[in-house]
């Protein structure tokens, strides 16, 4: 319905913000991580929205990027998952983070979020696999070239945690193939 605003940041209280569009002024909710990196007010500011309406209310909430945009709603189709929740999920973690922890299927990460348990948090790794990550253009920040990002999804397929697949990467000459690096991955690994 909405799906962008381009206007000037009237007003910003965390995690509410202003934004004023040819005299119109839009609130919305926006995660911390796009709240950090918003212009000052009375700059002008675009950001993609996701509307939501229920019985109650309509709610708009607005993101600078398309990366944070397609989690959240990825977020929201989780059952138990609502916007706030959501909201929190994106404003404790980065949408690489998130990926991150979706693929390495780690709790730990998730429940440090506010107002995410250890139910919750299993739920949101069981239902997001796939469904986050390079699908979404999320790619992770430690991949350095596409060899090394093949030898850490080739240790993930073997069962390795990425904790351990990115440290084995490390130990690696920086110009190694696939296969042989798969091969000393291993070797690291099994040490």
């Amino acid at each position: 319905m909405i799906g962008r605003l381009v206007g000037t940041l009237a007003a910003k209280s965390p995690p509410q913000i202003l934004v004023d569009v040819h005299g119109v002024g839009y609130e919305l909710d926006v995660p911390m991580s796009s709240f950090y990196h918003l212009p000052a007010l009375g700059a002008p500011v675009t950001l993609l929205t996701h509307f939501v309406v229920r019985e109650d209310a309509q709610l708009l909430y607005g993101f600078l990027t398309e990366g944070e945009r397609a989690s959240f709603r990825e977020l929201v189709k989780v059952s138990g998952v609502g916007p706030r929740t959501a909201l929190a999920v994106l404003s404790g973690l980065s949408t690489v983070e998130l990926a991150q922890a979706v693929t390495a299927q780690d709790v730990g990460r998730l429940v440090k979020v506010p107002g995410i348990g250890k139910k919750t948090a299993e739920r949101l790794l069981l239902e997001l696999k796939g469904k986050l990550g390079p699908d979404l253009g999320i790619a992770s920040a430690e991949a350095v070239s596409d060899s090394q990002a093949d030898i850490v999804q080739a240790l993930l397929a073997l069962g390795y945690n990425e904790r351990d697949a990115k440290a084995a990467l490390k130990a690696l000459p920086a110009d190694v193939g696939v296969a042989e690096g798969i091969k000393l991955a291993l070797k690291a690994l099994s040490r």
